[in-house]
């Protein structure tokens, strides 16, 4: 039961992050300097809601509990994988993403403000969806273990 929340709250991140990396940020990249920064600048406030929250921390806390509840056990390794790529996510998230956010709220020209954000931003969003992929990858594997362990014969 944990391991299946952690695999959908993982799921619910990793495209979050994949829809930014495919859709969002191409899409802004269109936009002049004062559109992209007004248009992040407001993603950036929106995001920040107990619906989002819940998912972010829960795949962390939900993998981490179904670790240690499948520790020793061929799907648990495969839950400390994730857990290990996601915590890695996480921190891409904390010291690079939310500081660049916390940037762009600053003050400055739109064009200024855009050129020290767009660029890294973009990069670092690629890396946590690449590590959040991959830990969705490996709880899926990991549920598939566990229900292949508990199949009737």
């Amino acid at each position: 039961m944990i391991l299946g929340a952690a695999t959908v709250a993982m799921g619910l991140i990793a495209g979050v992050f994949y829809v930014f990396a495919c859709a969002v940020m191409p899409a802004l990249a269109r936009s002049d300097d004062r559109t992209y920064v007004a248009v992040m600048r407001d993603i950036n406030d929106v995001i920040q809601n107990p619906v989002f929250f819940l998912s972010f921390l829960g795949a962390l806390v939900l993998t981490g509990v179904s670790a240690w509840h499948l520790r020793g056990s061929a799907s648990g390794r495969w839950v400390w994988a994730a857990l290990a790529a996601y915590a890695l996510a996480f921190l891409v998230t904390l010291a690079f993403n939310i500081p660049l956010n916390n940037a762009l709220a600053g003050k400055g020209t739109p064009a200024s403000l855009r050129e020290h954000f767009e660029g890294p931003w973009v990069t670092w969003n690629v890396v946590r969806t690449a590590l959040s992929t991959a830990a969705l990858a490996c709880l899926t594997r990991a549920l598939m273990l566990t229900r292949a362990s508990v199949a009737p014969a």
